[in-house]
């Protein structure tokens, strides 16, 4: 132990800029009277090439943390692990709940135990849906500022970075940011030239230690001097000095390690030994490593191939068993290779760590120059022992398929077999690239005859979210292989359609459940793919015969009970659709109920959200936002507790923000589609989760009145034509084509209406309530074509009176009273207030009482106008109701405190209302449609729910 504390400040030569940056760091993070809880953390990295003292520099700075009572977390890459996903993370968390009973975990780690707890090995997965990425990050992100916030101040060290596994980097690189936000100092190590992109951040993040990283720089000639006179003796001359320099170019292991084989062979330090120097060096590395190695004897160097080819933590019987050697035969191994320092016991933990288990080699150099100095066919071979090895050993599929992706095919059913069952324990754990590698070698076995479609699946599932253009062609290759399996089949196929629709080739999508369809005999299989077929050309805004589908699917689900998930997805779908075409809300409410009889999972394993979602959003446009919100709160949660935080959950947000836009709830919906926004930019720009963010945030910009902001954040993300080819909520191109009217450039705006004419009109899409195209026309066209624009607002009054929502059929009147002679608006507007007064629109109805009050001069009017802009936060319809108030000669309302809930009075007269009875002010009545965010017709069922919430 003494020996080993010298080499350590031996080797900590020329580093005291470095360890006062430490100094400095801790300092910080451990100020007096802070508990460590309020100091402030920081990132350092220390990057210079192999050999520079990076593993001497942390293991210093571990010791200076323990020194200052921190919590440790210490993990290393590793050259040969870095295949095997979260191999960083497992050393960096596992440690520290791995002695938790199961039921302490649950605990510890609440609603993210069974996200996290696959991916670090505290749990095996569950079954269902797995986590994607994102959520997976997420979770991660909790537990390490739970840990860190439960044991500040906390150190954590990752040691050759370059290394570690890309799910762990990826995830360590974007966590950094947070580390100066809370007690913890992260401090990383790595090989400049092997840094990965997706651990940019480590080289570029600003902070405390001036420039990052920091760069180690080789150890000068005194230093080397010093070190050689510590070791030999203050008698060794000048010449021998330079030239242990000169031939170790400063590199400290490579001098720390020629000084004792200077001081092993007894050489006189004097300059006629200097040019033996060179040779003892050379011994270190390369062929003469290797040369070294051979001297050792034959099974001291199997033992040392296999452990290098086992990596770090290397357990001495499994390194034994694929050496080929017995238990005295290893031990005699481990012993000599000690001697010659290429082996060394596991890193001792400092302080608080736990230990490591098993063997290290002495220097990541060393273990590099024997692993790639084995023959090319024997390291192979012995990647294969280590994979049957360590399965012998009970440490799982996962630990042996990183040895197998390292042989060649032989078509061996073990092999198969086994990555099969790591892949999917890693796709269930969170880690879909590592489950494509591994699927990837599996099919290059390549599989049995009869076992390749289903290789080519589970292949075409895990790549689903990385590569959607390779699944894509998976999958159409399952589909080309001879199997009789019907199951696998029609799972083929549904994954294939959904690949394509997210990947907006929804025809393609249509076409390929077309295709199947005829020849799947059994009838509910074949009900399953109907139903996939109707979802997606429910989407498709270029579907060449809107109209028949839409037949058959009301034939379809008119005669359907609802007795299983596929027939109510199927009358699900019918809801959607008849909303579109502006069938009357009661059929439309009609089939939604029927759709929800049971529960809908928004996360069940084998179904896509797409139908929960179109259900719930049908009660938002048929006046119903109180219950389109129930379902969004269920489902949003749903995506929370499986562990989906990337697209699923950017369009819950996006779409909940969407509801409270409708009712009137601006701010909050401003919010919301923000944080939706923040979602789906990590997802990924130009993808659909992140086209229908922008339009919803655009859309609630314009509500309060910030329209240079609305058009900024446009061009910002390039928020222009292509626009996806989905029929969703809003439609995209009707979104811009508002925007630019905004910006007064009519001509192009109307292009783009006209443009979503010709797309939504042939396929019978009519219901102005889901997309108001014709009164935005109307009004873009009015200066130059009145008797047009009165036309088109005419023909959206009338569906919009079909569809019979309140909201829709007041926001029609009010853009037709616009469009109309001066003489003729005061009817409309007067029955746009009325009409509207009954709903839960609050934006709309602020809207049609300022242009009523405009129009008729009267102040009370303007004055509810101002009123109700506010409660919206509608503040540049506020300000301009205001305006003409003041200019009327009325006094501007008072501010009132606007709450969400409504207040006993506004429940009065609702109660009163369903009863039958004299309801004393409609203003009252007004508010609570608003706040219970319902119609006339929905008020007593939203007053059971508020009651039920409220009990």
């Amino acid at each position: 132990m003494t020996d080993r504390r010298t080499r350590t400040r031996r080797t900590m030569f020329e580093r005291e800029a470095e360890l006062a940056t430490v100094d400095e760091a801790l300092e910080q993070l451990t100020a007096p009277g802070t508990d460590g809880r309020g100091a402030s953390g920081a990132l350092l990295a220390f990057s210079g090439p192999a050999g520079l003292g990076k593993t001497t520099l942390l293991t210093e700075v571990r010791r200076r943390a323990h020194t200052r009572s921190c919590t440790l977390l210490a993990a290393r890459g590793g050259e040969q692990e870095q295949s095997q996903p979260f191999h960083v993370a497992r050393q960096l968390i596992q440690p520290r709940l791995a002695g938790h009973t199961e039921s302490e975990l649950r605990e510890t780690l609440g609603s993210w135990y069974a996200i996290v707890g696959p991916a670090l090995g505290l749990c095996a997965p569950e079954q269902g849906a797995p986590p994607d990425p994102q959520g997976l990050r997420d979770g991660l992100d909790w537990v390490l500022t739970h840990l860190t916030v439960q044991r500040a101040p906390v150190v954590l060290v990752l040691d050759d970075a370059h290394w570690a596994d890309p799910e762990s980097l990826g995830w360590l690189a974007a966590f950094a940011p947070r580390a100066e936000h809370l007690p913890l100092l992260l401090v990383v190590a790595y090989r400049p030239d092997e840094l990965p992109a997706h651990a940019e951040a480590f080289r570029t993040l600003p902070g405390r230690a001036g420039q990052r990283p920091l760069s180690l720089a080789p150890l000068s000639a005194a230093a080397v001097s010093t070190l050689i006179r510590e070791a030999v003796g203050d008698h060794a001359d000048d010449v021998f000095c330079h030239e242990a320099w000169a031939v170790t170019t400063g590199n400290p292991f490579e001098a720390v390690e020629l000084t004792a084989r200077v001081r092993d062979k007894g050489l006189a330090p004097v300059g006629a030994s200097a040019p033996l120097l060179a040779d003892l060096a050379a011994a270190q590395r390369g062929s003469g490593l290797v040369a070294r190695l051979q001297n050792l004897g034959p099974s001291t160097v199997r033992f040392a191939w296999a452990c290098a080819v086992l990596g770090t933590a290397i357990p001495r019987d499994i390194a034994a068993r694929v050496a080929g050697l017995g238990t005295e035969e290893a031990v005699d191994a481990t012993g000599r290779l000690r001697d010659a320092r290429i082996l060394s016991g596991a890193a001792e933990p400092v302080g608080g760590e736990e230990p490591f288990t098993g063997l290290e080699f002495v220097h990541p150099l060393i273990a590099t120059g024997i692993y790639r100095a084995i023959p090319d066919a024997l390291r192979v071979a012995l990647h294969g022992k280590a994979a049957a090895a360590v399965v012998d050993a009970g440490l799982g599929p996962s630990a042996a398929a990183r040895h197998l992706l390292e042989t060649h095919p032989e078509g061996d059913p073990w092999v198969v077999r086994t990555l099969r069952e790591a892949a999917g324990e890693n796709l269930r754990a969170g880690a879909p690239e590592a489950a494509r590698r591994q699927l990837a070698r599996a099919l290059r076995e390549p599989p049995d005859f009869d076992e390749r479609a289903a290789v080519l699946y589970e292949l075409g599932c895990a790549s689903l979210l990385t590569e959607p253009a390779n699944t894509v062609n998976h999958l159409r290759a399952a589909l080309a292989e001879p199997f009789d399996d019907p199951a696998l089949r029609q799972g083929i196929v549904i994954r294939l359609a959904q690949v394509l629709s997210h990947s907006d080739r929804l025809a393609e999508a249509s076409d390929s459940l077309a295709r199947e369809i005829p020849h799947t005999h059994e009838l509910r299989a074949r009900l399953r793919l109907q139903s996939e077929q109707f979802m997606w050309d429910a989407f498709n805004a270029a579907e060449p015969d809107s109209p028949a589908r839409s037949r058959r699917l009301t034939r379809l689900a008119d005669r359907l009970t609802g007795r299983d998930l596929t027939e109510r997805y199927v009358i699900g779908l019918r809801a959607w659709d008849a909303c579109l075409r502006g069938e009357p809300v009661d059929v439309v409410l009609h089939h939604a109920g029927r759709a929800l009889t049971t529960h809908f999972s928004w996360a069940h394993e084998d179904r896509g959200f797409e139908v929960p979602v179109l259900t719930a959003m049908v009660h938002m446009y048929a006046d119903r936002p109180w219950r389109a919100e129930e379902l969004f709160e269920a489902g949003t949660a749903e995506f929370e507790r499986q562990g989906w935080r990337g697209a699923h959950l950017s369009f819950a947000y996006s779409l909940r923000a969407y509801i409270r836009y409708r009712r009137g709830r601006l701010v909050e919906a401003e919010e919301l589609a923000r944080a939706g926004l923040r979602l789906a930019e990590r997802v990924g720009r130009r993808t659909p989760v992140h086209w229908y963010a922008i339009a919803i945030l655009v859309t609630t910009l314009l509500a309060r009145g910030r329209p240079d902001e609305a058009w900024k954040l446009a061009r910002e993300h390039e928020y222009a034509e292509p626009f996806p080819a989905a029929v969703v909520f809003p439609d995209s191109q009707t979104v811009y084509a508002e925007l630019l009217l905004a910006r007064d450039d009519t001509a192009a705006a109307v292009a783009e209406l006209e443009s979503v004419d010709r797309r939504l009109t042939p396929r019978g899409i009519q219901n102005p309530s889901w997309c108001p195209w014709q009164l935005l026309l109307a009004r873009a066209v009015a200066a130059e074509d009145p008797i047009r624009a009165r036309t088109l607002a005419s023909d959206a009054v009338r569906r919009a009176r079909a569809f019979g929502a309140p909201s829709g059929i007041g926001q029609a009147l009010r853009v037709a009273a616009e469009v109309a002679e001066p003489a003729d608006r005061t009817g409309p507007l007067t029955e746009a207030v009325s009409v509207l007064s009954a709903s839960p629109a609050g934006y709309e109805l602020a809207c049609a009482l300022a242009a009523l009050g405009t129009h008729t001069g009267d102040v009370e009017t303007l004055a509810r106008a101002v009123l109700t802009a506010r409660e919206c936060g509608a503040d540049g319809l506020e300000r301009t109701a205001t305006r003409t108030l003041l200019e009327r000669g009325g006094p501007v309302p008072r501010d009132t405190a606007w709450q969400a809930a409504p207040t006993e009075e506004e429940l009065k007269a609702a109660r009163a209302v369903v009863a039958g009875h004299p309801v004393p002010s409609t203003r009252e009545l007004s508010a609570a449609y608003r706040k219970l965010g319902t119609d006339r017709s929905g008020l007593p069922e939203a007053l059971e729910a508020y009651d039920r919430a409220t009990r």
